[in-house]
């Protein structure tokens, strides 16, 4: 199998995402910063073009027909509104894009997706703010990486 082929199948995984495929690629197939870069945020956008689109019709599918998911996600939404819909309003769509982009675990594409839908942001507006995190995100990850940052 081709190595970016690979780069974009690790970079498609949940909780892996770019934090795990960018230093896979820069390190142990030594690409380029650009060509790292490149499949890592396309792997890590693939599913998002999916996920935001469908994870609704998923929920409402599930609540409709499984008590347990119909409580979970009754729960998720007012337990989450709860505690961050302030900071939503305070910084708008910039709070999805930060979200994405810091690249800490629970936080990233996969996560801004269920984020976008229990905030009720539309998949048009979401796909490009999820996808700007993504590349936010890439580029960090690309800093570290490569020593330019150092703690």
């Amino acid at each position: 199998m081709l190595p970016e082929i690979k780069i974009l199948l690790i970079s498609m995984l949940p909780l892996i995402e770019i934090r795990g495929a960018l230093p896979v690629a820069l390190f142990y197939y030594s690409f380029s910063f650009p060509w790292a870069l490149f499949w890592s945020v396309l792997g890590n956008f693939i599913p998002v073009l999916f996920l935001v689109f469908f994870l609704g019709k998923i929920a409402n599918y599930l609540s409709q027909k499984i008590y347990f998911f119909n409580r979970f996600f009754n729960w998720l939404f007012s337990y989450t509104r709860r505690r961050h819909s302030k900071k939503f309003e305070y910084l708008g769509a910039l709070a999805l894009v930060l979200f994405v982009a810091i690249p800490l675990p629970l936080t990233g594409a996969w996560s801004g997706v269920v984020a976008a839908f229990v905030f009720g942001i539309s998949p048009k507006k979401s796909l490009p703010l999820i996808g700007l995190g993504i590349l936010i995100a890439g580029l960090i990850v690309g800093i570290f990486s490569l020593g330019i940052l150092r703690f």
